[in-house]
């Protein structure tokens, strides 16, 4: 006998509609309203409440492959952007089934709760594999997801909507994500049974300075981990002012958008940071940007990679390691000029996920390895980077793993 699903008797209260005019169905969650954005699928198996407050995934609709979401329901703890009062992340989510009542004891509220309150549109009761599918075969569409509790929708309206929003390229969302002004950090990882910890800034060894394009607060807490008093500054502060700051290192954040966009007004700041010779590391948007700075180009992905099961070969020793992704543009590889090493490879599709200058104390990676959530193989290339910042004050290295 044939189970019937318990969404299909429900009226449809939320609809996601396509930019070449398919219209999807389902029950609507979270805050209502409209919004549009580009369409991704998320493999991760956990961490929704991270995925959803990193703000790379500003200006998309997540939808998650793994069906039931909602069950460790939310806290004020292990959001990831910076500022969580402007609501910088996802701006719309999709589930196959209605979200799981919470049981966890750090649970502080329901996922629908909380999803209303940052303004994330919802759709739940679809078919996510066949929206997956669809995702994987054509690209990652541009879309309009919306959420009335009465079910009315000029679909027509909508369809024009998502025919004729630009998508991501050529935007430069970091404006959207940076912070406002610059600030300090130095709370440390979780601890099981402990929490957050704090560093004493008076016992901090180094002074990394962080160019916030949208950066994660797990990153932060890994830097001040390893004893690093970090300063955060926005997006658009200048070479000087960065290196006015006497910083042991330069850490280049990941963000939204389009990293070409982005980059006419980081990529020159990027380019002095280089000649001073100080230790440089990025992430995500910021390896993008960098391999701009180098003279490579960027390309938008046809679905991106987005989840916490990616394998990535790292060159430089050999292992492969599993990482978690959010990007929808890359690096192109053959674009690198003879001075920069490819030192990543993403295992699915061969695209760059890593590179470094052979001559300079600069890096970076496509992937997340701050993980939050996913897996920690990568954790070492924090380590990596305060080795060069002790390299250049003539300390001993630390043991990368």
């Amino acid at each position: 006998m044939t189970e019937t699903a318990p969404w299909t008797t429900r009226k449809p209260t939320a609809v996601l509609v396509l930019a070449d005019g398919t219209v999807i169905e389902g029950i609507g969650i979270g805050a209502t309203g409209k919004v549009t954005a580009e369409v991704c699928f998320n493999t991760a198996l956990t961490g929704y409440e991270e995925i959803l407050t990193d703000p790379s995934y500003l200006g998309q609709i997540v939808t998650f492959t793994f069906p039931h979401i909602g069950n460790i329901g939310t806290n004020d703890e292990d959001v990831e952007d910076l500022t969580p009062a402007a609501r910088r992340g996802a701006v719309g989510v999709i589930f196959k089934a209605d979200i799981t009542e919470p049981s966890n004891y750090r649970a502080s509220r329901h996922l629908n709760d909380w999803l209303a309150s940052r303004g994330i549109i919802g759709l739940s009761g679809i078919d996510t594999r066949a929206l997956t599918a669809r995702i994987r075969e054509n690209g990652a569409p541009n879309a309009v997801i919306a959420h009335d509790p009465n079910g009315v929708f000029d679909i027509e309206a909508l369809k024009a909507e998502a025919r004729n929003w630009g998508g991501l390229i050529g935007l430069d969302l970091a404006k959207e994500a940076t912070s406002g002004q610059s600030s300090h950090w130095t709370q440390t990882p979780w601890v099981w049974n402990e929490g957050y910890g704090e560093l004493n800034p008076d016992d901090a060894k180094y002074h990394i300075v962080c160019v916030d394009y949208g950066v994660k607060r797990n990153i932060l807490r890994l830097f001040a981990g390893l004893d690093c008093k970090v300063t955060v500054v926005p997006a658009s502060t200048s070479s000087e002012d960065i290196m006015a700051l006497n910083p042991d290192g330069v850490f280049l954040s990941n963000g939204p958008g389009d990293p070409a966009a982005t980059g006419e007004y980081a990529v020159p700041v990027i380019r002095d940071i280089i000649k001073t010779e100080t230790p440089t590391f990025g992430i995500c948007l910021g390896h993008q940007m960098l391999g701009l700075a180098l003279g490579g180009k960027t390309e938008k992905m046809h679905q991106g990679h987005h989840g916490g099961n990616h394998p990535v070969k790292d060159y430089t020793t050999g292992k492969v390691e599993i990482v978690s992704m959010n990007h929808g543009f890359a690096v192109d590889s053959k674009s690198l000029p003879q001075d920069v090493e490819e030192t990543h490879v993403s295992l699915f599709d061969g695209t760059n996920c890593g590179l470094r200058l052979k001559d300079k104390p600069v890096f970076s990676v496509q992937h997340h390895p701050e993980a939050s959530p996913g897996p920690q193989d990568s954790h070492y290339l924090f380590r990596r980077f305060i080795n060069m910042v002790r390299e250049r004050k003539g300390e001993p290295a630390l043991a990368e793993r």
